[in-house]
């Protein structure tokens, strides 16, 4: 690593020799296999981007010059090169982020991984520097697949509309998002990528011609002139001049001295231009070319030779929802699922090997999935939605003028909800509970394990007028928590003794989704300072459960503890569902601040924001201490056995 460890900002990239660039590029990704391999992390897309980061810095004066990225887990290499070499605790409490962060540099600018967004950003950008006199560029890195996303046409549709903004946007097109980008932009850039490309044609064409007396200059000139027409034959490149957009390549994304010039030539054009770059995810990593599912797009600790995973996973909710989608497709024909170019990550993989024809990827496009799922629910057919939960953020308006306003029968899956921890605050699923409790009709499911995934999804798409949704967490899945009782539709998990004076128990714990186990837990430490605790999970957070407040009615306190932000969430549904019942016990809702919250293990952010068995059991013992002896003369709630 001896000329890694030389370069504290990109200005020392300047006095690098092309030869020295190469080897730097290599040292690049030995670093990246050693280091990633033991935190995990994105490999593939930035083995992918090494040089093209290299020739970035080297053409851009950054910070003066944005570089923005989306998404941004393609950004490792522009880390390394901006002075950030300590991988050491990739993604982990205090060390680097998996995405830019304002926090670690000046050189990193768009935290929100969320994809194609940076085209907005930076038409933005641009605009504030033509109306402050700046005559700073702006580069935005986007992936090919992030150009799939509605936003980023709208984009350029309007940083098209200023011929004279210097803008440059680099199309990182490596025929991959996750898994192979899909649509009708993508068989574009593929015949792009497989066309003989008009600046090398154009290259080769003036050598020929400098070398023809007389007439070769001219001719040059006039072909050169003539290039709209000459160019949508030699490589179809329309799509983006016919916005007003200038175009250079395909450029090999993997030869830096192709990748300046090209760089440079949009540089010096003084308005927006797209490059459009050529990569290979996962290059020079033999296991990470050899994985066809995503090229190692994401990893767990892997050894750095075989990149096999280092230690066996458990089962995962995840997975537990594949094996179900399969079953189901086999049950009803009617059953087809979407999934926004994330087949693998959400686990329709496996229900698109036996179903090929049921499944539709729309690329990285929320929005046309929900609206898309609506057709297919008024044509007859009953489609599973599935996405990681902060992404249906992006769909909302579908999900509630489109989906719902239609009494849809679409069924949405949640992935990742809760905390996420690793991949930081704009991947924590912490806001659908709360943006969904506005939506009529809609019902939301949060099983508390595998078994409930499977009951809870097939409940979910037995319902044919209106959405629903199943939310679940991230990583393994624990052991199964049986009921010992039930109460409407709601499960009993643990009854509380009976008071030999006929006095309320204490309190009424609802325990939401996953956070099942914890919840029991707390009820154990609460009996252990002779606080006796009823613990119910209603399955069906939306609507709340009709027979919960009379439950409440017979406990001296409510607590709700769930792994969703507390405005708006199911704290607050069941508290207003007490108040609509006059049922006047007090409560007390446990959730995830409102606040975006730092990258670190689960366990590591769940402990720092207070969502403990230890921390909510000590409030609680404090509120119950407080109560007195309250209602202590009404009678104890019955809940019926199995």
């Amino acid at each position: 690593m001896a000329l890694l460890t030389r370069i504290k900002g990109p200005r020392d990239l300047d006095r690098l020799s092309p030869e020295q660039l190469v080897e730097l590029a290599g040292e690049i990704r030995t670093f990246l296999v050693d280091e990633v391999s033991k935190t995990g992390g994105h490999l593939g897309p930035n083995l992918g981007v090494v040089e093209l980061t290299i020739a970035l810095h080297r053409v851009f004066d950054s910070p003066k010059d944005k570089v923005l990225w989306d998404t941004g887990h393609q950004s490792y290499v522009h880390k390394l090169l901006t002075g950030r070499q300590d991988f050491s605790k990739l993604k982990g409490k205090g060390g680097l982020s998996g995405y830019p962060s304002r926090a670690e540099s000046e050189h990193d600018v768009i935290e929100n991984s969320h994809a194609s967004t940076v085209l907005g950003w930076a038409d933005g950008l641009a605009k504030a520097n033509e109306q402050l006199g700046k005559r700073d560029h702006t580069v935005a890195v986007i992936g090919d697949g992030a150009l799939t996303g509605g936003m980023a046409w709208e984009a350029l549709n309007n940083i098209a509309a200023a011929k004279d903004r210097p803008l440059v946007i680099v199309v990182n097109d490596n025929e991959r998002s996750y898994a192979p980008t899909i649509g009708g932009l993508a068989n574009h850039l593929a015949t792009l990528r497989t066309t003989d490309g008009y600046e090398r044609f154009l290259t080769r064409t003036k050598e020929l011609l400098e070398r023809t007396p007389v007439i070769g200059q001219p001719l040059y000139e006039t072909l050169h002139g003539a290039k709209k027409g000459f160019k949508d034959f030699i490589a179809p490149q329309g799509m983006f001049e016919d916005l007003g957009l200038k175009y250079v390549g395909p450029i090999d994304g993997h030869d830096l001295a192709a990748l300046e010039s090209a760089l440079q030539r949009a540089k010096r054009f003084g308005g927006p231009v797209i490059v459009h770059c050529l990569t290979e995810k996962g290059r020079g990593y033999t296991p990470a070319l050899q994985d066809e599912a995503d090229r190692f797009h994401a990893v767990g600790k892997i050894h750095p030779d075989t990149g096999l995973p280092i230690a066996a996973s458990g089962a995962d909710w995840t997975s537990v929802f594949a094996e179900e989608m399969v079953k189901l497709g086999k049950e009803r024909k009617d059953i087809v699922a979407i999934t926004a170019a994330m087949l693998q990550p959400v686990g329709l993989d496996k229900f698109a090997k036996a179903f090929p024809e049921r499944v539709y990827d729309v690329g990285i496009a929320e929005q046309h999935a929900a609206v898309s799922a609506a057709g297919l629910a008024t044509g007859g057919l009953h489609p599973v939605v599935a996405v990681y939960a902060t992404f249906l953020n992006r769909a909302f308006d579908q999900v509630l003028m489109d989906v719902a306003l239609h009494k849809c029968g679409v069924t949405f899956v949640l992935d990742r909800a809760g905390i996420t921890g690793t991949d930081g605050a704009s991947h924590n699923g912490m806001w659908d509970m709360s943006i969904l409790q506005v939506v009529p009709g809609l019902r939301i499911a949060a099983p508390r394990d595998a078994d409930q995934v499977r009951a809870q999804l097939r409940e979910a798409v037995a319902v044919e007028d209106a959405p629903t949704v199943v939310r679940y967490s991230k990583g393994a899945v624990g052991p199964a928590v049986k009921a010992v009782g039930k109460v409407g539709g709601m499960d009993v998990l643990r009854a509380a003794e009976p008071q030999g004076d006929g006095a309320k128990p204490d309190v009424l714990l609802v325990s939401v989704g996953a956070l099942a186990p914890m919840c029991l837990e707390i009820a154990g430490l609460l009996d252990a300072q002779g606080i006796t605790t009823t613990v119910v999970d209603p399955r069906w957070v939306k609507p709340v459960d009709a027979a919960l407040p009379g439950l409440a009615a017979g406990h001296r306190v409510v607590v709700t503890v769930e792994d969703n932000g507390r405005v708006g969430g199911v704290g607050s549904a069941v508290a207003q569902a007490l108040r609509d019942a006059n049922v006047d016990v007090p409560l007390r809702d446990f959730g995830i601040p409102q606040e975006f919250l730092d990258h670190a293990g689960r366990k590591e952010v769940m402990a720092e924001i207070g969502l403990t068995a230890p921390d909510i059991a000590r409030q609680v013992t404090g509120l119950v201490s407080r109560l007195g002896d309250r209602y202590a003369d009404e009678p104890a709630p019955q809940v019926a056995g199995d």
